[in-house]
């Protein structure tokens, strides 16, 4: 069985399911690698069809526009870049052209391919102001698609509605078996404007992976954990639930996986979410699915493909279910909050 490789993101543009996500490039807590190395681990993910690069932020910008810069366009990899606004400042044409401006020069191209506002605080309504400037910036040719990262379902509702079709093609936000809330509203909300949701955080920081079946609880400070793994251990057990249940979740995704042959836990987890209509991409950092795939030490691609030479059975979505109605994850969408809440403690 073959299954849906690329998507729609907009008129015109034909992206893959599953990106890579370059996090991992803006701490040193991830591990290092020589650039050169990190050039050649991308080189490798697009030799293998995997063109579609995301969470530029920082020195990400860098090593996309180093990478690209002495490729021909037709065999440019796709790049999705962050604007953030954390802080409050006044929002005029100019300070988001110059925004524009620093990310298109330091991934050398001409155009972003996406750009995806993040803003910290709702209160602070001139969100509907810097968009309206990308939009300006959209018909100069600056900006391809513009995007929003981690908006809650509210105000995504708003923004699409103010801003007409077509103006937002889809919202950054994280979904995994473990964390559903996007199925309290967002998904309603991206059928309705005709948006796709980009997930992260589907492999829980590579905990659903075969890597942990079986084993024993790790500590949250353990040295031996990425940053987004403790993000997403005190998810589990916080919120979600306890080791325990995780691990019987495990199990069950391991058993899934053993009746499709040749997949993996991640494989089944990543399945799970793309089958979702509302979503477009699921973004996998070069770390998720081993701690030794780091910045280009080893990587996991050719095992992702794996994802679209399968389909889910009914028996597969139940057996998942049983386990999550043990789980709390029904009602994180009231303990954490709507989906970017994390992020506005």
């Amino acid at each position: 069985m073959q299954q849906e490789t690329h998507f729609t993101l907009a008129p015109a543009t034909r992206v893959p399911r599953i990106w890579t996500g370059l996090w991992q490039l803006s701490s040193s807590a991830w591990g290092s690698a020589p650039a050169q190395r990190v050039r050649d681990a991308m080189a490798s993910y697009v030799a293998r069809g995997y063109t579609a690069f995301a969470d530029h932020s920082g020195p990400a910008e860098d090593f996309f526009g180093q990478f690209i810069k002495n490729l021909p366009e037709a065999a440019r990899p796709f790049g999705a870049v962050k604007w953030a606004v954390v802080h409050p400042m006044e929002i005029t044409f100019n300070v988001v052209e110059a925004a524009i401006d620093e990310r298109r020069a330091r991934m050398q191209t001409p155009r972003l391919d996406l750009l995806q506002l993040f803003w910290q605080d709702y209160q602070d309504r001139s969100y509907f102001t810097a968009l309206r400037h990308l939009l300006q910036l959209r018909s100069m040719g600056k900006i391809r698609s513009i995007g929003l990262c981690n908006f809650d379902t509210r105000r995504t509702d708003e923004i699409c509605t103010v801003s007409g079709p077509g103006a937002i093609v889809s919202n950054q936000v994280q979904f995994s078996i473990v964390d559903v809330r996007p199925l309290h509203g967002m998904c309603d909300i991206c059928e309705r404007h005709d948006i796709k949701v980009l997930a992260y955080g589907t492999l829980c920081g590579g905990f659903l992976t075969d890597q942990w079946l079986g084993k024993a609880e790790p500590e949250l400070y353990s040295s031996g954990l990425t940053p987004s793994q403790r993000k997403y251990l005190d998810v589990i057990l916080k919120a979600w639930g306890t080791w325990e249940l995780f691990q019987v979740l495990l199990r069950a995704l391991r058993d899934i996986a053993d009746r499709h042959e040749g997949v993996s836990i991640a494989n089944v987890a990543v399945r799970w979410v793309l089958e979702h209509p509302f979503v477009g991409a699921v973004i996998i950092g070069m770390t998720a699915a081993s701690p030794v795939s780091r910045l280009g030490l080893t990587d996991h691609a050719d095992e992702n493909k794996k994802v679209f030479g399968f389909a889910l059975t009914e028996r597969d979505k139940a057996e998942i279910e049983a386990v999550l109605r043990q789980s709390r994850s029904a009602t994180m969408i009231m303990t954490i909050g709507d989906c970017g809440a994390e992020f506005r403690r």
